[in-house]
């Protein structure tokens, strides 16, 4: 098996045996104002660190569980901000596309592409994606099992794209609960591509409150440690600075001012693994 590299903006690379890097950021673009300074506060800390970083924040949450709940300023106003963020603090960017029109335009901002898990079947938004010949951040979907994203892998693929990275966010089961098969993380590196770790969404309860996900926020340390020890190319963590007035996943993000401290432990794991 070859182990793959995928370049994401100037200076970062993902790979299954090199140092993990980071991708951070809140659920939803909240105001500008305040992507503007969590991603600056994340920024000096993983510098600090000497940890790659890459932004990630949604312009549209297009699919949260009530009508009401807020989705974002949409997308015009959502990558005017991204924009903002990766020229003033020269980071990369990710963001994801939740149908075929927005690939173009998104890809014209961002340097990563991301499919959300609810959409990792769909052959046209695949498609749409990686036309543009930006990088691809795939996340499993919770009905999949792991070995099934060789077929999400080959539909990328056929349209020309080699610039993948697979992300495991927990499996459904039952009711409004997820759980983590780390023996998915091994089966999804014997494709070669860089293998992500979703420690927040993981912990979540999808519609676990009735008109929105619950989450329990004191598993994301030890399932990152987890994976940081079974070996992973990047660890995604959505990171607030006040998790209970997040406006989308707050119950599932981790805290700003533990995130330090957070990542020495997993750089530690990271070190020694690889």
């Amino acid at each position: 098996m070859r182990i793959k590299r995928v370049k994401i903006g100037k200076n970062v690379t993902l790979a299954n045996n090199k140092p993990f890097t980071v991708i951070a950021g809140p659920c939803v673009i909240e105001s500008e104002k305040h992507a503007l300074t969590l991603a600056e506060s994340l920024k000096k800390i993983t510098s600090e660190l000497k940890i790659s970083f890459i932004f990630k924040a949604s312009y549209d949450k297009a699919n949260r569980s009530s009508f009401s709940s807020f989705r974002g300023p949409g997308v015009e106003e959502g990558l005017k901000i991204l924009g903002r963020i990766r020229e003033e603090l020269k980071v990369p960017v990710i963001t994801d596309v939740h149908n075929e029109s927005q690939a173009p335009i998104a890809a014209k901002v961002v340097d990563f592409l991301q499919i959300p898990a609810f959409l990792s079947r769909q052959t046209d938004l695949i498609k749409a994606c990686a036309l543009t010949g930006k990088p691809l951040n795939i996340k499993k979907g919770q009905f999949l099992a792991p070995e099934d994203m060789t077929n999400v892998i080959k539909k990328a693929e056929s349209f020309g794209n080699n610039s993948l990275t697979l992300t495991e966010r927990g499996a459904s089961f039952g009711y409004h609960n997820l759980v983590v098969d780390f023996r998915g993380l091994e089966i999804m590196k014997k494709t070669g591509y860089p293998v992500v770790f979703d420690a927040t969404h993981s912990v979540q309860l999808p519609g676990g409150r009735g008109i929105c996900s619950g989450g329990n926020r004191e598993f994301v340390f030890p399932l990152a440690k987890a994976a940081a020890a079974v070996g992973v190319a990047a660890l995604f963590l959505e990171v607030h600075d006040n998790p209970d007035k997040a406006l989308s996943d707050g119950a599932n993000s981790l805290e700003l001012k533990n995130f330090k401290q957070f990542l020495k432990h997993i750089k530690a794991i990271d070190k020694a693994v690889k």
